[in-house]
């Protein structure tokens, strides 16, 4: 089942003097690029939590964020006033406002509390933890829920790439005989006289040109790849789009070997519906 990589992931965890919340973010990246927000008292433990954050995600970028919100007393913090007036100097460049509602917002933001403690209490490095392992279950579910949407407009697109397929294969006899035609009444016209014999070997040569036995035999297992690729248990974005890259070869092959109008337009409609394929393609994790 495939899992997209938009995503939205938040827990809350109540302690006695502050309120910790983890807010994970994702949309669609070629490779992980995690953007962390943390609080300067938890930047020590910035590198395990990617850890953590980049064994569930994979792929994707990934705004993680890390609130800690005293609600009671701290006995070793206060106001860290430089950075309020920074905040609210910056906030006033910004938006008109008086200095209560800008010292509002200012104080919401992080390091506006400085305290003298030096070392992270282990228990509630626990139970960010645990809170950040509940974010990543979050967004993971979001992911899914999201892939299964994706799932079901490759499924319908899939669909119309093998109708048209089988419309290319119905008209395909129809195309050789009307290039036969053609060929032979060109000669036809021709005030010079043709060996017969040679013409025919000619024509056979020339006919052999515009087969696309092969490309129609690989198209239709190219799409079968594709959808027993999307019903694998794990989600494999990259190689899906491998599997399109190659379903789109075969496509524009049979279109420059067509040397047939109808056909063609067949081809153009095929086309079409890759290219929204492969649109939603870079949301597949």
């Amino acid at each position: 089942m495939i899992q997209s990589m938009t995503g939205y992931g938040k827990h809350v965890v109540q302690l006695p003097s502050k309120k910790i919340t983890i807010e994970l973010k994702s949309l669609n990246s070629k490779n992980l690029d995690i953007n962390a927000r943390i609080p300067q008292a938890f930047r020590e433990k910035e590198l395990p939590l990617r850890k953590k954050i980049a064994d569930s995600l994979t792929r994707g970028k990934v705004d993680f964020g890390l609130y800690v919100e005293i609600t009671g007393a701290e006995t070793t913090a206060e106001v860290n006033s430089a950075i309020v007036k920074q905040y609210m100097e910056q906030l006033r460049q910004l938006a008109d406002g008086d200095d209560t509602k800008l010292l509002e917002m200012a104080l919401r933001m992080p390091d506006t509390l400085k305290t003298d403690k030096d070392d992270i209490d282990p228990e509630e490095f626990k139970t960010i933890e645990k809170a950040l392992q509940e974010a990543l279950t979050a967004i993971n579910a979001f992911r899914s829920e999201e892939g299964k949407v994706l799932e079901a407009d490759f499924l319908k697109r899939l669909k119309t790439l093998e109708g048209l397929l089988e419309d290319v294969k119905t008209m395909d006899a129809d195309r050789l005989g009307t290039i036969r035609e053609r060929l032979e009444k060109a000669i036809a016209d021709l005030t010079v006289e043709v060996d017969a014999n040679r013409f025919e070997q000619e024509l056979i040569y020339y006919l052999e040109k515009y087969d696309i036995t092969e490309e129609k035999v690989r198209l239709a297992n190219h799409l079968q790849y594709f959808t027993e690729t999307l019903n694998s248990s794990d989600s494999n974005g990259k190689k899906l789009g491998f599997i399109s890259q190659e379903i789109g070869r075969e496509i524009n092959t049979i279109g420059s070997k067509a040397n047939y109008a109808p056909m063609q337009q067949l081809v153009v409609q095929m086309k079409d519906e890759l290219e929204k394929i492969k649109e939603q393609m870079l949301n597949v994790l």
